[in-house]
């Protein structure tokens, strides 16, 4: 019997990762008054980063998350650690200025290294490897934006290099796309699992993590932070806040700094072994230039999983899980014959400006969250930042510029609005 996302909307409940999760740690509900130094709302990437780094820097801390860990985006996306931000060295520099667009070079592109590292310390069960991810271009525009990708990249290290037509066609197995840039510096997990080792490694290192708490609101007594559940209530020192893109009114204005979109994908029954090898079969990733980009990798037991953008609604929904299975399909037409065993989806995070954002909401209540597709990599390196911080590292001293909490005008016709862009970009794409 197929395990199904808990708690979730059946239409979006199949995911392959469930299907294929290790075991949840007990993490028992929040229960009467407890106090801690840092208290933690998310129990995603984010908030088990910053849970971990704190309680083995002896921090006292408590995690609160409303279902269990890796419940949200964390442990349904695509297993993808994609380093760096959506925006390349240059226009970073010249938006944030040399010193500390060199420090958010720096962070953004090592964030790869940082997860498989945290995975190799932890010795974490969720399938890694890092063989790079692959960025193909269908496109002449796309192109030229990813050439100078790999240009500006030249002076950190030259993680990237170009493929050709055909060194493109034997990475993917497909003859699809023009070319297509490496990163040599990416690569892939099981991201649930990935999240549940998290979650067990801080357990061990000190963390107290409580499931099945939703946080409802908080307040500020004097200088501590007061945080009510339904059955109990958290008092600490410290709020760190990691709810990305399932902020709710808990997170006040915090939650109107980013747009929730979903993201879909779909999934293979196990294969057969002849075809399964025939895709990606050096084990890479891809993720397409694209403004609506697909996704796409091997998966779990001889799987294939591809993703790609969704819809808020149930029959929208229904029609881009299709249009994944036709892609798949023009992509690799040895699927022909697949079994789609699995759909699910989640929301990401999106911000007006495309950056991350490290908000500091009070004196003592820090957060993080917009990661835009670059989660994996970047949730997991912004929880070790705000664990920094809850610590009492300096703003200045920071590798991410702290922001104040700027909520996006209108933010209660976000759907509309993404409607639009999406109608425009799918134009564009072509």
């Amino acid at each position: 019997m197929t395990r199904v996302i808990e708690n979730e909307l059946p239409f979006i409940a199949q995911s392959v990762w469930n299907d294929t999760a290790n075991q949840t740690p007990d993490c028992p509900p929040l229960t009467g008054k407890q106090e801690c130094d840092v208290a933690i709302v998310g129990g995603g990437f984010t908030g088990l980063s910053a849970a971990l780094h704190l309680a083995e820097a002896g921090v006292s801390v408590r995690l609160l998350e409303a279902e269990t860990p890796g419940w949200g985006a964390s442990g349904r996306n695509g297993g993808q650690v994609n380093p760096g931000l959506k925006e390349d060295p240059g226009t970073i520099l010249r938006r944030f200025g040399p010193e500390m667009g060199q420090r958010m070079i720096d962070l953004a592109g090592g964030a790869g290294d940082f997860v498989f590292d945290l995975i190799r310390r932890l010795d974490i069960d969720c399938g890694a490897a890092q063989p790079g991810w692959l960025q193909p271009y269908h496109d002449e525009a796309s192109k030229r934006v990813v050439e100078t990708r790999v240009e500006q990249w030249k002076p950190y290290g030259d993680p990237m290099r170009l493929l050709n037509r055909d060194e493109t066609a034997a990475m993917l197995g497909s003859k699809a796309y023009m070319g297509a840039m490496l990163d040599t510096r990416g690569g892939h997990i099981h991201p649930l699992n990935y999240a549940l080792g998290l979650a067990t490694a801080a357990q061990k290192a000190g963390a107290i993590l409580h499931g099945h708490s939703r946080a409802e609101r908080y307040e500020h007594a004097r200088d501590r932070v007061v945080i009510h559940t339904s059955q109990g209530q958290l008092t600490a020192q410290n709020l760190i806040i990691g709810t990305n893109g399932y902020a709710d009114t808990f997170s006040g204005g915090i939650g109107r700094t980013v747009v929730p979109i979903r993201s879909v994908q779909v999934a293979t029954a196990p294969l057969p072994s002849e075809v399964f090898e025939s895709i990606l079969s050096q084990g890479h990733s891809a993720s397409d230039s694209r403004r609506l980009l697909l996704y796409f990798r091997r998966g779990p037991n001889n799987s294939f999983v591809m993703g790609g953008r969704g819809d808020y609604t149930e029959k929208g929904t229904e029609r881009q899980f299709e249009q994944l299975r036709k892609a798949s399909l023009k992509l690799y037409p040895q699927l022909a014959e697949a079994k789609w065993r699995y759909n699910w989806g989640g929301f990401v995070a999106m911000t007006v400006d495309h950056y991350p954002h490290l908000m500091k909401a009070a004196d003592n209540v820090w957060a993080s969250l917009g990661y835009n597709g670059r989660g994996v990599a970047m949730a997991s390196v912004m929880g070790k930042v705000l664990a920094d911080a809850a610590q009492g590292v300096p703003e200045p001293d920071l590798p991410f510029p702290v922001t104040p909490v700027r909520p996006i005008p209108f933010h209660f016709m976000r759907r509309y609005a993404v409607a639009a862009a999406v109608a425009w970009a799918r134009l564009r794409d072509g």
